[in-house]
């Protein structure tokens, strides 16, 4: 069997050869460490603390011979020289000999029997010290008495070449234990040289290995696949590639071979679809085999084609003359709908000036409410929402209305609403919110629904929802009432919301009439007031399309209330406009906004 070199078998080469280092490199990785862990703890738990503890003992030693000394010269019993002496003998030395025994035991077989002879030999002189010295030298008598001076002094001189001896052997035991600490380190740090070494080496090779690994990723399979998906994206916009891709030996090559009986066999269907389309129904065309599907459609299709181009010729001419007919109709009717459209759009340009006339003047907002903005932005060229400002009995009237549908029909409704709402303020004495509210509600329904007809049962009910508020500026006093339409007041930070009747402006002769609910509320000074119709946050936008909501709407005022009232109207008119974006706007917007200076 012949072998093939396939992609897999490159591709597990590769990564064969990358484990392959790294289970190299941390193999010598881990032997490294291993051996400097065993170094390192035999210079900590061994060497150091025998150079130490033997270091310890010489100058023990010293002491030794120097409360000796002490001891011969001075008489007296009783004196911290002569304890100090006894401390060192008896407890001081034993704890040393043992600690000094217990790590002997991990030293060489030499170095045990040297430090077992320097022990036995201090063992002696303190066994001298203690027997010919310190025993006889008990008490003033036995100071007194010359002889067991003499044999005291004589003892003590006869031990100094015994110390010197046994100083000379610590001293060379104490080389050989920082030569071992020396020797070990230096093993040590030069298994971590060649471990240095080792990671830098396999690191450099892994380096050079993944570039000519990647080198021949990228040639012997990326750089095909680039070429078999431009050719690919090249069909799939219907161009026909001029190259032919080289034989392979593996999956790649065979899919090369596919492509390229398929780039041949879609120029042939291309040469014969552009003789078929020129008119040329005797063209030669080969299907790729027997189960070409689109072959055996473009045979089929050639054969209709000639049959429709012998009934098409039949009725184009037939068709010629109609459509030239029907062209010359449609022409007059076109004029005649563009005459008529400029007639509704002529008019509904004039109602929209209608409309302005009954909205208050922006001289009037001006003096009656000097510290607000009103953002009034209508979806069509007329709107349903309306805005009324008034002034009675030292009070400032101010309402925004929101009319039933938009356009036109809600055009009709705002000048209806204006008007009853105009009169109940001028031909009546009371002056609440509410008392206006009951009023303009009988009007409405009486003006909407007048000439004692029933109704039919499901009728839309027309009407307006509606905030209307009163501010007295001397006491700060604001009344208001509403239908649907709540109001904000916004104070030091905090919003005060107060909810409105649930039932519009409207209602249908014969319902039981219902009374709305008259609020008041005592300002203060950089209190803002905000009243306003549903169209701010029913507008749909942003990323997902959906309304902007009512909960939103109320952050961005509180977000917005510390900056200047203009400013206010600004912010939220680019708010809106950027949360619309592309889409339409779904209702008229009114917001209007008063700062209590």
């Amino acid at each position: 069997m012949k072998f093939r070199f396939t992609i897999g078998k490159k591709i597990a080469l590769g990564f064969g050869v990358i484990v392959f280092l790294t289970i190299v490199s941390f193999f010598f990785t881990n032997v490294t460490l291993n051996g400097s862990r065993e170094k390192t703890r035999e210079v900590t738990e061994i060497y150091n603390p025998s150079v130490t503890a033997l270091k310890e003992l010489d100058n023990l030693l010293n002491l030794s011979r120097l409360g000796a000394t002490e001891w011969l010269a001075l008489w007296t019993s009783d004196i911290p020289q002569k304890k100090s002496l006894v401390k060192l003998i008896h407890e001081d030395y034993p704890k040393l000999k043992a600690t000094i025994l217990e790590l002997s035991q991990k030293w060489n077989s030499e170095e045990q029997d040297d430090i077992r002879a320097i022990l036995s030999q201090i063992d002696k002189i303190f066994l001298k010290y203690q027997e010919g010295i310190m025993t006889p030298l008990h008490d003033m008598e036995e100071y007194n008495d010359a002889l067991t001076k003499f044999l005291a002094d004589q003892l003590f001189e006869d031990s100094y070449e015994e110390h010197l001896l046994i100083k000379k052997k610590l001293e060379e035991l104490i080389k050989e234990q920082n030569s071992n600490a020396t020797k070990n380190s230096t093993e040590m740090f030069e298994s971590f040289s060649f471990l240095n070494t080792i990671v830098i080496t396999l690191g450099i090779i892994l380096f050079l290995g993944g570039i000519l690994i990647a080198g021949f990723t990228i040639r012997s399979i990326v750089q095909p696949i680039q070429q078999l998906k431009k050719i690919l994206l090249m069909m799939g916009k219907g161009i026909l590639p001029p190259d032919r891709i080289k034989d392979r030996n593996d999956e790649i090559g065979e899919m090369s071979l596919a492509l390229n009986d398929l780039v041949d066999g879609m120029d042939r269907t291309t040469q014969f679809a552009k003789q078929v389309g020129s008119g040329n129904f005797d063209s030669d065309y080969r299907p790729l085999s027997g189960d070409d599907t689109l072959g055996a459609a473009l045979l089929k299709m050639r054969e209709d084609l000639r049959e429709n181009e012998r009934v098409l010729e039949a009725k184009v001419i037939e068709r010629t003359e109609q459509v030239v007919h029907q062209k010359e109709e449609i022409e007059a009717k076109n004029g005649e709908l563009e005459i008529l459209y400029k007639h509704v759009t002529d008019s509904i340009k004039y109602a929209k000036r209608i409309q302005e006339a009954i909205l208050p003047p922006d001289s009037l907002v001006k003096e009656l409410l000097p510290n607000s903005f009103v953002l009034y932005k209508p979806k069509d060229i007329v709107s349903g929402d309306f805005y009324w400002i008034g002034q009675k009995d030292g009070k400032t009237m101010f309402a925004a209305v929101d009319c039933t549908g938009h356009g036109v029909p809600g055009a009709f409704m705002s000048i209806v609403g204006h008007n009853i709402l105009k009169q109940v303020v001028s031909n009546n004495t009371f002056s609440t919110p509410a008392q206006i509210l009951d009023s303009l509600n009988e009007g409405v329904s009486e003006t909407l629904h007048h000439g004692g007809h029933e109704h039919e049962e499901g009728q839309a009910k027309d009407g307006m929802d509606i905030s209307f508020c009163t501010i007295d500026f001397k006491t700060l006093e604001l009344q208001y009432a509403g239908a649907y339409n709540p109001l904000y007041i916004i104070r030091k930070g905090q919003l005060i919301q107060t909810k409105a009747n649930k039932f519009p402006i409207g209602l249908f002769l014969g319902e039981e009439k219902k009374k709305f609910t008259n609020h008041t509320f005592q300002l203060e000074r950089g209190d803002t007031v905000y009243i306003f119709s549903d169209g701010y946050a029913d507008q749909f936008g942003g990323p997902y399309g959906r309304k902007f909501m009512a909960i939103p709407f109320r952050v961005l005022l509180m977000d917005i209330n510390k900056e200047p009232i203009e400013k206010q109207k600004i912010i939220l008119n680019k708010t809106i406009e950027d949360w619309r974006g592309q889409l339409d706007q779904v209702d008229d917007i009114l917001v209007i906004g008063v700062k209590i200076p």
